[in-house]
């Protein structure tokens, strides 16, 4: 839409004029008599300063007034629309086509001025607009902060960008539903623009190689059409950048999904190799003894039956892990006592390092939790912890407990982590640089034992290195009322 040209003719602006005109014809003809040339250079400026503000129009009625007047007050015979030298004629036709030149003159240099102000400032609106749309957060949505760059840039208090693929609206500037939907969804299938003058709005189109991808509505939009059309065009740009991440973030998530199984499976792979060799060695132990050892066949029995159990609580522990990662979990939140959540943590690793874990928790709390998940979180930690340190070192789990929070710290004295990994060991699938060929592990275990502690509305991170090793810090919150 094209910005509202000048007005040609101004009444305010002619009142102006002739005001001045006036004023002229008082003082020089009452207060200061001078010569001719000096009146006719004095209503030549009053014309020319109409001209600047009013438009050529208004100055060319201003100054056939000036002409009137010059006449009438200043060329004999003074006070008549008459004159008695014909040099005079001239002089009095001269000073009107001088005006009228200059009126002119002045109005089309005031024009291009403006024209030039505005393209200065389509310009700068434009830029701004790249710039908001290039660097838009990856927080919140693009096409809603361009609709909300848009708003604010031009000025206008309503715009809607409606993106056709998906059939989302993405809204801008004040705060009121604006149903313009049915507009929108017209323009798209029928394609123009559309203007609605009594609600001093207007459609557009967006399109991208010929194709319409969606519509764009906006209210009180003063530009030109290429500054419009640019706009789209940034607009047409973004909705196609949005599509792009969202193809992106599928591809990714599958990527991830795969690597998740593909990580799970060869973890639960090698996870299951120590109970499922136990359980054959059991087995080719009863076939081999003699009926008469019963003690033998009882502690074989007993073998068999725990490894079992093992076998059974890897199995729950995967799917709750894929659970989790997918989103799909539901808390089952219970009162808990702490001794009992690190109790069965630590019995996961019984034949496989539960001697090693030390614990001090004084004094015992209950906390609103999920048992199962919960237990899951605490064993990744102490996995990783036995993991990452000498096999005959202890792990240490201390609780803290404050009014508002529960917290375990469990410190390992294993190498520690350096700097440079601190800040992504709780990344999917990242392990320690030169660990990832001699510590086993899927780099999943801290990242789930994270999302699990954030479910319950805490956290979990590691502390700055000590003089030896880490010390990961699981903080819950605790209400009040909930102590043992």
């Amino acid at each position: 839409m094209e910005p509202t040209p000048r007005k040609s003719f101004s009444t305010a602006g002619l009142a102006l004029g002739l005001g001045g005109v006036a004023v002229v014809a008082a003082v020089f003809s009452r207060l200061l008599p001078v010569n001719t040339s000096t009146i006719g250079f004095s209503l030549l400026i009053v014309v020319l300063g109409t001209a600047t503000m009013s438009g050529f129009w208004t100055a060319a009625a201003v100054g056939l007034a000036a002409m009137l007047c010059f006449n009438f007050f200043f060329l004999p015979p003074v006070g008549q629309f008459t004159i008695a030298d014909p040099e005079n004629w001239v002089a009095l036709f001269t000073f009107l086509l001088t005006a009228l030149v200059a009126s002119h003159l002045s109005d089309r240099a005031q024009k291009r001025a403006a024209e030039a102000g505005r393209h200065q400032q389509e310009t700068e609106q434009l830029y701004s607009l790249s710039r908001a749309i290039l660097l838009t957060e990856s927080s919140r949505p693009i096409g809603a902060q361009a609709a909300q760059a848009i708003a604010q840039i031009f000025a206008s208090p309503n715009v809607v960008i409606l993106d056709a693929k998906s059939g989302r609206s993405f809204r801008g500037g004040s705060e009121d539903a604006v149903n313009w939907e049915p507009q929108l969804e017209e323009v798209v299938r029928v394609g123009g623009h559309q203007r609605h003058a009594a609600k001093d709005l207007d459609v557009w189109p967006i399109s991208l190689g010929g194709s319409p991808i969606g519509a764009l509505a906006a209210v009180g939009i003063r530009a030109s059409d290429g500054a419009v059309q640019s706009m789209l065009n940034l607009v047409a740009i973004a909705l196609e950048r949005v599509r792009m991440e969202e193809a992106a973030s599928r591809a990714e998530a599958a990527r991830q999904s795969e690597e998740f199984k593909s990580t799970l499976l060869d973890a639960i792979a090698h996870e299951f190799k120590t109970p499922l060799t136990s359980i054959k060695a059991a087995a080719t132990g009863l076939r081999t003894i003699g009926p008469s050892h019963v003690e033998d066949q009882q502690e074989l029995m007993s073998i068999i039956e725990e490894e079992a159990d093992r076998l059974s609580k890897l199995v729950t522990e995967a799917v709750k892990m894929a659970e989790v990662d997918a989103g799909k979990v539901a808390l089952h939140p219970t009162l808990v006592p702490s001794s009992e959540l690190l109790a069965a943590a630590r019995s996961g690793f019984e034949g496989r390092g539960a001697d090693r874990i030390m614990i001090e928790n004084r004094p015992s709390v209950k906390l609103l939790v999920d048992r199962d998940l919960m237990t899951l979180a605490i064993r990744q930690v102490l996995d990783n912890a036995l993991k990452y340190s000498q096999a005959d070192s202890p792990v240490s789990c201390v609780t803290e407990s404050a009014s508002t929070n529960f917290t375990f710290r469990i410190a390992d004295p294993g190498p520690g982590i350096p700097e440079r990994d601190r800040e992504h060991i709780f990344d999917k699938f990242y392990r320690l640089s030169g660990t990832r060929d001699q510590v086993t592990g899927t780099g999943l275990g801290l990242h789930i034992a994270r999302e699990i502690a954030r479910m319950h509305g805490g956290d979990l991170w590691v502390e700055a290195n000590s003089p030896q090793g880490a010390v990961f810090c699981f903080r819950l919150p605790q209400r009040s009322g909930d102590g043992a």
